[in-house]
C-alpha cells in the first residue's frame, strides 16, 4: 500500500507539467493523444467535472460555424478505425485474458459511475441529459438537431 502511494505521488509529480497545459478546448485538442490522456488522468473527478462544465460553456458560447468546425476537427483527430468493429474485434482477440479481464472491469466501473451519476440527478438534469443525447445522436447521423431556441 505504501509503495502504491509513493508510485501515485511520483506519477502525479511527473504530470505537473500538464497541470496548466490545456486551458481551453482548442488547446486541449492540440495536445497529442498521450498528453491528453495523461492530462485527464492527472485530474481529480471534481476537476474533470469542472473542466467539462467550463468547456461546455465555451462550446455553447461559440458561433454555430465555429462549433461545427470544432466538432469536425475532433472527429478528424480520432484514431483511424475508432468505429471500425473489425479492428475493435481484432484488438480484443489479440488481448491476453488478463487484459480482457481488466478491460471488462474498467467497463463495469464506468457503467457503475454512470448509473450512480444518473441516479443522483434531479428530474430536470435528466431531461437536459436526454436532450443532449438526442442532439448528439442527430449530429452523428448527419441530421440537424432540433432546438427550442430561436436562432
Amino acid at each position: 500500500m505504501r509503495n502504491l502511494r509513493l508510485m501515485m505521488m511520483a506519477s502525479g509529480l511527473a504530470l505537473l507539467p500538464f497541470a496548466g497545459m490545456a486551458q481551453s478546448i482548442e488547446e486541449f485538442h492540440q495536445l497529442s493523444p498521450e498528453d491528453r490522456q495523461a492530462y485527464i488522468q492527472s485530474m481529480s473527478p471534481e476537476e474533470r467535472r469542472a473542466m467539462r462544465d467550463k468547456w461546455r460553456a465555451e462550446m455553447d458560447a461559440m458561433p454555430k460555424e465555429q462549433r461545427r468546425a470544432m466538432r469536425e476537427q475532433m472527429r478528424a483527430n480520432r484514431p483511424e478505425g475508432a468505429r471500425n468493429r473489425d479492428q475493435m474485434r481484432q484488438r480484443w482477440e489479440s488481448m491476453s485474458d488478463e487484459e480482457r479481464a481488466a478491460a471488462r472491469e474498467q467497463r463495469e466501473q464506468r457503467n457503475e459511475q454512470r448509473r450512480q451519476r444518473w441516479q443522483s440527478m434531479s428530474e430536470e438534469e435528466r431531461a437536459a441529459m436526454r436532450q443532449r443525447r438526442a442532439q448528439h445522436r442527430q449530429e452523428r447521423q448527419g441530421k440537424r438537431p432540433q432546438t427550442t431556441d430561436e436562432d
